[in-house]
Order: structure tokens, then C-alpha cells, then sequence
């Protein structure tokens, strides 16, 4: 590869153990489910060809489950970084849906006062300073080479609507982004000049998933908010 022209390539994790359907967020303790494997196995054999010198991932057992096959066809280690984690998120924990769970208690009601920032979680400005540090990182430690970082959906979208010039507050359901999907940064020096995004374990991923990615639905930020961060993210 051209010394001036590094990829990085984002990916958001494979499906995930959740059979309480929980927002499960940053805890601990939350794994890649059999599908879950299959779909990373699935990208690094995509990946096994492309030049690829260093995989990082967000701290979470599951992002680092999905880096692992990636590194091991590459004959790397899976470096962590922080800035790569899931969004916070005070509904951590909680079934969160509508009718079934943390929108019922009128006590979360005073989270959803302003969808822009958001209210109820980590500021979406906040997420695009750590995430563009955390690329521009991978970045320098794979110059004129390719990186894999691992990270959650809401993150990768930020930062991937930041880079494009769109507004960070939006649609939950409108995220393209949908499990083991990668976003690629193309970088021209230190500059990123285009953005890519393929779904090379499309076909694991399950109907539902993929009929809620593509939909484009302008509902209004607050009802889009309690969707926020489903808890198969």
C-alpha cells in the first residue's frame, strides 16, 4: 500500500448472549452468542487478504471476542482501547422498550428532555472526540497499512456522521450499521479523504435486523430515542 494512504476499518461486533433482552451497555460479562462467531469468523476471512498490521477493540468481552479471529489469521495481538467502548447509557441493565419496561416508569421520564444531546446517555459531541482519537491512534500505528478496530453501533455512527457531515442527534433506525459491519476510513496522510461501508456477514445477520437498518423513519428525536441503543447492540 502506498506509504501516504492507511485504512482504517471500523467494525461493529457480532451478535450477542442476551436472553433477557437487556440494555446491557458497558457491564461486563456480556459474550458473543454461536451466530455471534460464526459472523466474526465470517469477517476474517474477508479481512484475510488485506494488509492488515495492527486490531484493536473496545474493552467489552464482546468486542474482543469479534477482534480475535481477525488478529489470529494476521499473526497479531488484540490491543484494547478505551476510547472504543459502547456509549454510556443510564438505562444500562434495564429492558427498555415501549410498553415493556423503562418507558413505562415515569421516573426515566426526565431523561428524555433533550434527544439532541442526549439526555439520557453520553453526549454524542463526547462520543466523536474519543472515537476520532481512537481512529486517528489506529491510524498511526498502521500507517500505509490497514487497522481493525472493534466497536459498538452507536459510536461508529457518530463518528461516521460526524466525518460526513451530518447532524450527530438522529433516528436510531436509520443507523447503517448493522452487526459485524465494517465502516472504512480511507486516510490520505493524516487526512480522511473517503468512507466505505460493506457487510460481509449480511447473510447471518437475522431479518429483523436487517429490516430495522433500512428503514428510514422521521418520526421525531424523542420517539426515535426510545430506541436508542437496542439491546442487541
Amino acid at each position: 500500500m502506498n506509504a501516504d494512504i492507511t485504512v482504517v476499518h471500523l467494525m461493529r461486533h457480532g451478535e450477542v448472549h442476551n436472553p433477557d433482552g437487556v440494555l446491557y451497555g458497558r457491564a461486563p460479562g456480556y459474550h458473543l452468542s454461536d451466530l455471534g462467531r460464526r459472523m466474526a469468523d465470517r469477517v476474517a476471512e474477508h479481512l484475510a487478504d488485506r494488509d492488515i498490521t495492527y486490531v484493536v477493540s473496545s474493552p467489552l468481552e464482546r468486542a474482543q471476542e469479534t477482534a480475535a479471529p481477525t488478529a489470529k489469521s494476521h499473526g497479531l495481538d488484540v490491543a484494547s482501547d478505551e476510547r472504543l467502548i459502547e456509549a454510556g447509557n443510564v438505562f444500562e441493565g434495564k429492558k427498555f422498550g415501549v410498553g415493556d419496561g423503562a418507558l413505562r416508569k415515569p421516573g426515566n421520564w426526565r431523561y428524555f428532555t433533550n434527544p439532541f444531546k442526549p439526555s439520557w446517555g453520553e453526549p454524542y459531541i463526547d462520543i466523536v472526540v474519543r472515537m476520532t482519537a481512537a481512529l486517528d491512534a489506529a491510524k498511526d500505528a498502521a500507517r500505509g497499512h490497514e487497522a481493525l478496530c472493534v466497536s459498538h453501533q452507536l459510536p461508529i455512527w457518530t463518528v461516521r456522521s460526524f466525518v460526513e457531515r451530518r447532524r450527530l442527534w438522529h433516528d436510531p433506525r436509520s443507523r447503517q450499521c448493522t452487526l459485524a459491519s465494517l465502516t472504512s476510513f480511507t486516510y490520505e496522510g493524516d487526512k480522511i479523504v473517503s468512507v466505505g461501508y460493506t457487510e460481509p456477514a449480511r447473510d447471518l445477520v437475522p431479518a429483523h435486523l436487517l429490516a430495522g437498518a433500512q428503514r428510514r423513519i422521521g418520526r421525531g428525536a424523542i420517539r426515535g430515542a426510545a430506541a436508542n441503543q437496542p439491546p442487541e447492540d
